[in-house]
């Protein structure tokens, strides 16, 4: 039988999650809080999924758009879910309401995985009745190019939705991590809020433009951060690996750990200064739709040469 996804939440990430579950076989019921949304989400996940056609992320685009419909209301979409992967606001208060309703309409066994960011599942799930099959599945935008998805549990999630969880996810093409305990912000933002604190600084105070900065990673890390990690990036760094690294190198990094960036290089006066030196070309969606093209590329090219 054929397993039935309810995605709850239209927009970007929802309409990804709808491309990469019915690519791999499941049937989405799309769910949208705004009116008309999930009914315009449609004709958009066809189009995207041709795309991925194209770079050869998807070998039926026609059979995979014909399993996305739009679901009339929340109880329409989630009637038979086997799975519910919510996209809604990033903010608390919505997500507590959002989960009851979710909590109450979803059937019994069904795993319900929220797309948050940052919002640790113990803050809106804690009083729900049906809290152990709740949990984070976060991905990365955009979902449907990067495959990553971080898997994260309350205290009181069953061990089994986790497992589920993980499997759903490897079945449908993405990469699961899960994360051990309940952190903000889980893993990938973590890292990510570190490196952008340090080229905020960076920037902000005049040691690089931001431009260079931005070559930095993309023409330096990036090019290592596309096939490895940071762990295996410094153990094949020293002829001694990891500890060898450790025992050479890390005095810098003490020394830039006991001086970290202050949360003022997100305000003014450093953004201002960052803005006035980005000068960014103005067609934004057309630069997305060129890092879209060019991660669908490396997407292909990653899967062409995995052992």
């Amino acid at each position: 039988m054929t397993e039935s996804v309810a995605i709850v939440g239209s927009g970007l990430i929802g309409r990804a999650w709808a491309m990469i579950f019915a690519r791999a076989g499941w049937d989405v019921r799309l769910h949208d809080a705004a009116a008309g949304v999930a009914q315009a989400a449609v004709p958009l996940c066809a189009e995207g999924l041709e795309t991925l056609a194209a770079h050869g992320l998807c070998p039926d685009p026609a059979a995979a758009a014909g399993r996305i419909r739009a679901a009339g209301n929340l109880a329409e979409a989630l009637d038979g879910a086997t799975f519910v992967q919510e996209n809604g606001p990033e903010r608390l208060e919505v997500k507590r309401v959002l989960f009851a309703e979710l909590d109450a309409g979803t059937p019994k066994g069904a795993v319900i995985a929220s797309s948050s960011s940052a919002i640790r599942c113990s803050l809106f799930t804690k009083d729900l009745p049906g809290r152990g099959r709740c949990l984070i599945g976060h991905p990365v935008n955009p979902p449907h190019l990067i495959p990553l998805v971080e898997i994260s549990g309350a205290p009181w999630t069953d061990p089994e939705a986790l497992i589920r969880a993980r499997a759903v996810y490897e079945a449908i093409g993405q990469v699961p991590i899960t994360v051990l305990k309940e952190v903000e912000g889980f893993i990938l933002n973590r890292l990510q809020g570190a490196l952008l604190a340090e080229a905020f600084r960076l920037a902000s105070e005049g040691y690089v433009t931001p431009q260079d900065l931005d070559r930095t990673v993309a023409d330096g890390l990036g090019l290592r951060w596309s096939f490895m990690g940071p762990f295996e990036t410094i153990e094949l760094n020293a002829p001694g690996g990891i500890a060898d690294y450790c025992a050479r190198y890390t005095g810098f990094y003490k020394r830039l750990a006991a001086e970290p960036p202050a949360p003022s290089v997100y305000e003014a006066p450093a953004v201002e200064t960052i803005l006035e030196r980005w000068q960014a070309p103005a067609d934004l969606p057309a630069r997305m739709r060129r890092r879209d093209a060019r991660l669908a590329a490396l997407r292909a090219h990653k899967a062409q040469q995995k052992d």
